[in-house]
């Protein structure tokens, strides 16, 4: 039948081969499905296209509990936390926008399994490169998602940053940002000088984050054994496939808390002993101030002062009496 055809069509739901057995009600789960609902054992979806292509498939939700389940299907744009790790964008304006289900809601029997038809409409005017997405199923409270790995053919781009390194007691934290048009998988490579050579050597290292096109991440890279009293200068270098590379640089000083703790310290005690210097001699300024006007406005000060000015005569003494 064509799927044209097959879209208009509820979705066929298929007995599954298993034996009765205690299996949880919220035990059901969403995976893709091969035509005529069969399994095909593919981890997620990939679709490859043009600009102006509508790509089909099928996902598959199984129902291996007891009860009947409803379940509800939407699209959805992949997305990276803010920590790398997956998640998808509260509303859809990519990938998960350009899906359509045969049939948005399905109810499935106990023990079964529905096959949904649905197809990928991608606009005439998108760019090319990857566009990941994910089918959504939501039933009794929990959500399950499978993920659409879609690439719009023409040229592409892999290209990277590496910002805003800083240096901890305990690590080094950085942000990536793909400003690219694929999907990285990226490796980190850390290297550190010191004042007397090098502290800190790591050879590349895939991380553990599938960073998307034009989304940015914050990680942090374990540093628990810095050199305890030195200066350094730390070198992050992060490459990924098809020839993306990126560097970034921080500068750090190590001190030990003690040395810090006596040096302020020592601060204090400057600070304190210039301080009681100048109010010593703010006193000692006023004192003298206050005794040069005394004398000078004609007050007995502490003892009799010559004027230098006025000259001396002397009386002799002679008996004569005039």
């Amino acid at each position: 039948m064509p799927f044209a055809v097959r879209v208009l069509c509820l979705a066929s739901v298929t007995v599954l081969g298993v034996a009765t057995v205690s299996v949880a009600d919220d035990d059901w789960s969403v995976v893709p499905s091969a035509g005529g609902g069969i399994q095909d054992g593919r981890p997620y979806f990939y679709a490859e296209g043009a600009p102006g292509t509508v790509l089909q498939d099928t996902v598959s939700v199984r129902n291996p509990g007891g009860k009947p389940l409803t379940v509800r299907l939407r699209g959805a744009d992949a997305d990276n936390g803010a920590d790398g790790t997956p998640s998808v964008r509260a509303r859809a304006k990519d990938t998960g926008a350009w899906i359509t289900f045969a049939e948005r809601t399905v109810r499935i029997p106990a023990r079964t399994r529905a096959d949904v038809p649905f197809t990928v409409s991608v606009p005439a005017n998108t760019a090319p490169g990857d566009h990941p997405g994910a089918i959504l199923a939501s039933a009794r409270g929990r959500t399950a998602a499978v993920r659409i790995q879609l690439r719009v053919g023409g040229p592409t781009l892999p290209a990277l940053t590496v910002e805003h390194v800083r240096i901890h007691d305990d690590r080094i934290s950085y942000e990536l940002v793909n400003r690219g048009t694929t999907v990285l998988t990226p490796k980190l490579a850390v290297r550190a000088e010191g004042l007397f050579g090098e502290v800190l050597d790591r050879a590349p290292r895939t991380l553990p984050v599938e960073l998307l096109p034009g989304r940015r991440v914050r990680l942090d890279e374990p540093w628990p054994d810095p050199p305890p009293l030195d200066g350094v200068d730390v070198e992050l270098t992060v490459t990924a496939e098809g020839g993306a590379r990126a560097e970034a640089a921080a500068e750090a000083w190590f001190v030990p808390k003690a040395a810090v703790v006596t040096g302020a310290l020592a601060g204090l005690a400057v600070c304190a002993g210039g301080a009681l210097w100048c109010v010593r001699r703010v006193r000692r300024a006023r004192r003298v101030r206050g005794v040069r006007g005394a004398r000078l406005r004609g007050r007995p000060g502490p003892g009799p002062v010559a004027d230098a000015r006025q000259p001396r005569t002397e009386v002799e003494s002679t008996g004569a009496v005039m």
